[in-house]
């Protein structure tokens, strides 16, 4: 099992940044990719990055290539904490942004997740 704690979201103008934080923590093997989906008031969660467990490989979905990067700490004995700069913010960046861990494979270019955090609301006014 691991328990997935995203951080860092609140209300932006568009133009401006956030830097979105997660933490996974909770099981001895920690060579597992983790990143980022997104959802707007809908019921599709649109993916955002993703990161290999090295770091060496990142994944971006088109909308956010150029402006966003994804970044990962893996020091902590216990946790592995990936990162979600986010530059350039649009309105359109809006909705609640979760993070996930442990892709068991991938679909169409998106990481299936096993593990997931509550998510945290990202907000960009025009």
């Amino acid at each position: 099992q691991l328990q997935v704690v995203e951080s860092g979201g609140g209300l932006v103008q568009a133009g401006g940044s956030l830097r979105l934080s997660c933490a996974a923590s909770g099981r001895t093997s920690r060579r597992y990719v983790m990143g980022w989906f997104r959802q707007a008031p809908g019921p599709e969660r649109d993916f955002v990055a993703a990161i290999t467990w090295s770091g060496s490989i990142t994944y971006y979905s088109d909308s956010v290539k150029g402006r966003f990067t994804i970044s990962r700490d893996n020091a902590n004995d216990t946790t592995n904490t990936v990162y979600l700069q986010m530059n350039s913010l649009k309105p359109e960046d809006t909705g609640v942004y979760y993070c996930g861990a442990d892709a068991t494979g991938w679909t169409s270019g998106r990481p299936n997740f096993g593990f997931w955090g509550q998510g945290t609301q990202v907000t960009v006014s025009s």
